[in-house]
């Protein structure tokens, strides 16, 4: 079977709290955010820190533990929207920094808060093609550097972080029964960085400041999210697609032990609870102390709830990504 055999997980050390915001900007309605979000703390990168620190620090990590050995790893996969450079890919760096062997495949994906289950579907594809044996996945990314200060639309939201997962063919681990994609590329400017690209390049005019009509203030530089229109796409969407992958299964909502969505905010996990008729204990919230991970997501969440020990071996799990493209994804675990 192919299974997720590790997951580790890296943060920054700076933590940015929600008094430090309150501080800085004094109109902004904290009860409404932090009830509309779920965020009251999150982790920011410092100066000089990148989504490839945050992967490599999750493999030393693995490493000291004996779960990652770079000898057996034959492929690196390595999913981020903020990468150290333009070019070469995070992959091929992470490969260096790890030392790991020539024949090992490496490349980027570019996908955000769906990108771990992409993610597992490349790479349980590269295994049963028989490319790979044993495969690196790396999450990853900075995206608080990608928000002007005065967008509380979502500064309040993200945070920065990574994980790292290894996917084998394995007896052991959280066996992968099923994965299934999705994307509406028509709707891709719900949520997007207008400029920076070769579309339309950075230019004093790109850098100007504007001020939409909530007071959101922001460049061509930044991101830019249509949250209503996202959250209205993904209700309409996300339960059709977790309703398929049960059929496809011969299961139902009530057969599931734990679902891990993409914690993209308050309103948009208890919106999708609500339309699946899930039962809160079988809910994975975990917004508070890191906030919107984006493709580090759902192996963070999945990884703090064994912590917390509402995760637990012999459980059947749905995850499920939805965000940026807009892209979704959903995959059956039997842990």
């Amino acid at each position: 079977m192919i299974a997720i055999e590790s997951i580790s997980c890296a943060f920054p050390s700076r933590c940015l709290t929600n008094d430090e915001l309150r501080a800085a900007h004094p109109e902004w309605d904290f009860g409404s955010l932090e009830k509309r979000t779920g965020v009251f703390k999150r982790y920011v990168a410092a100066e000089g820190e990148t989504a490839l620190d945050f992967a490599l620090q999750a493999c030393n990590q693995l490493a000291a533990e004996d779960q990652l050995h770079p000898s057996d790893i034959d492929a690196v996969i390595f999913c981020t929207q903020s990468p150290d450079y333009i070019m070469p890919p995070n992959a091929c760096l992470l490969h260096g920094k790890l030392g790991l062997k020539p024949s090992v495949l490496a490349f980027d994906i570019t996908l955000a808060c769906s990108g771990y289950i992409y993610g597992l579907q490349i790479a349980a594809s590269l295994i049963r093609g028989g490319a790979a044996s044993r495969v690196l996945l790396a999450t990853a990314d900075t995206y608080t550097r990608f928000i002007h200060s005065g967008d509380r639309a979502t500064r309040c939201l993200f945070g920065d972080g990574g994980a790292v997962s290894v996917i084998a063919e394995s007896q052991s681990g959280h066996r992968i029964r099923e994965i299934r994609c999705g994307t509406a590329g028509r709707h891709y400017d719900k949520f997007l960085i207008p400029a920076g690209g070769m579309r339309i390049q950075r230019s004093p005019e790109t850098a100007r400041e504007t001020v939409d009509q909530s007071g959101n203030i922001r460049t061509a530089e930044h991101i830019k999210m249509d949250g209503l229109g996202v959250l209205s796409f993904f209700n309409a969407t996300v339960p059709c697609a977790v309703k398929e992958t049960l059929a496809q299964n011969n299961l139902s909502v009530e057969d599931i032990d734990l679902f891990v969505f993409h914690q993209a905010s308050q309103v948009a996990l208890d919106s999708l609870r609500t339309a699946l008729q899930i039962s809160p204990k079988k809910m994975v919230y975990d917004l508070v102390e890191t906030g919107n991970l984006v493709s580090a997501s759902i192996p963070v969440a999945l990884s703090r709830a064994f912590e917390s020990g509402k995760a637990k071996i012999g459980q059947l799990v749905l995850l499920c990504g939805f965000g940026v493209g807009l892209s979704w994804g959903t995959a059956l675990l039997d842990l």
